[in-house]
């Protein structure tokens, strides 16, 4: 039996998922491998480098400098999200990510990335791609309209979330068969079609599978979610998820949100801590 972690994007709702990792890591809590999609990626990552605190310590420090997220890094550089800053500056210089500690940690890390040319999704051992890992982290987090396809050995990519938001088949297609998927929506979310898939056709003319894989989105979330419930109740599968929609933008300046999302994802982490240590068990 391998046990399994799953991080759910959802930009900056992944605090939520922030506040959740962060009180498994301080409890000891350790998984066979880890998946991470989108913001589920750029801050999961810190799980295998056994960070806590780095994720809401770094974006409420950084949350209203332009070079971490603003229009201004949209014009300037195509990337809302600055990727020289976010994915150099920060984890080199600013707020070091301990490299040595997630290469030491034998916990398995893939990520998500949605391929340009053909709108399928692209699970990625973030291990094996050596240099390439932050820009792995950074393609599935890279939204699609506000970022660059960010490249990778020659391919192109954009979001994870795009084509697969929660990878819970791949991993077990994969020999994970117990898994904690931690989830960003409250029970009983349900997504509706995008009101704007028209305008995104046009917007994404260049990348058509892309558009066409948007389009379809919310059919493939939501029957994701209904297999989830199926694997839940068959006690493969333990979801934690916020009890109440989280009050926080997709983007967001506001330190005081931040934290109170990061808190909230510490909150129900507390109350799932027996239940988490008995499944894994």
């Amino acid at each position: 039996m391998k046990t399994g972690l799953i991080l759910e994007g959802g930009a900056m709702r992944g605090l939520f998922s922030a506040g959740v990792i962060d009180v498994f890591m301080e409890n000891g809590i350790e998984f066979d491998a880890a998946i991470g999609v989108s913001a589920g990626a750029a801050f999961g990552c810190n799980y295998k480098s056994r960070q806590p605190g780095r994720v809401i310590r770094y974006n409420k420090r950084f949350a209203k400098d332009p070079r971490f997220c603003s229009l201004r890094s949209l014009i300037k550089t195509g990337d809302l999200f600055g990727a020289e800053f976010c994915y150099h500056t920060i984890p080199d210089k600013l707020d070091l990510f301990d490299t040595q500690a997630y290469i030491d940690n034998p916990m398995d890390f893939y990520v998500v990335v949605t391929d340009i040319e053909t709108g399928k999704a692209v699970y990625i051992n973030s291990e094996e791609a050596g240099e390439d890992a932050l820009e792995c982290f950074r393609a599935s987090a890279s939204m699609p309209v506000v970022s660059k396809p960010v490249e990778i050995k020659g391919k192109k990519y954009l979001d994870g979330g795009i084509a697969d938001s929660v990878p819970i088949q791949y991993f077990e297609s994969i020999g994970f068969d117990r898994n904690v998927i931690i989830l960003t929506q409250p029970l009983g979310y349900v997504k509706k079609p995008s009101s704007i898939s028209k305008v995104m056709k046009h917007v994404l003319k260049e990348y058509p599978a892309v558009a066409e894989t948007m389009e379809n989105r919310h059919n493939e979330y939501n029957e994701t979610l209904a297999y989830i419930a199926e694997r839940e109740k068959s006690g493969n599968a333990l979801v934690i998820r916020p009890e109440t929609a989280l009050e926080i933008g997709r983007v967001e300046h506001n330190p005081d949100k931040m934290q109170a999302v990061y808190d909230e994802g510490r909150r129900v982490a507390e109350k799932y801590l027996v239940k988490v240590k008995e499944f894994i068990k």
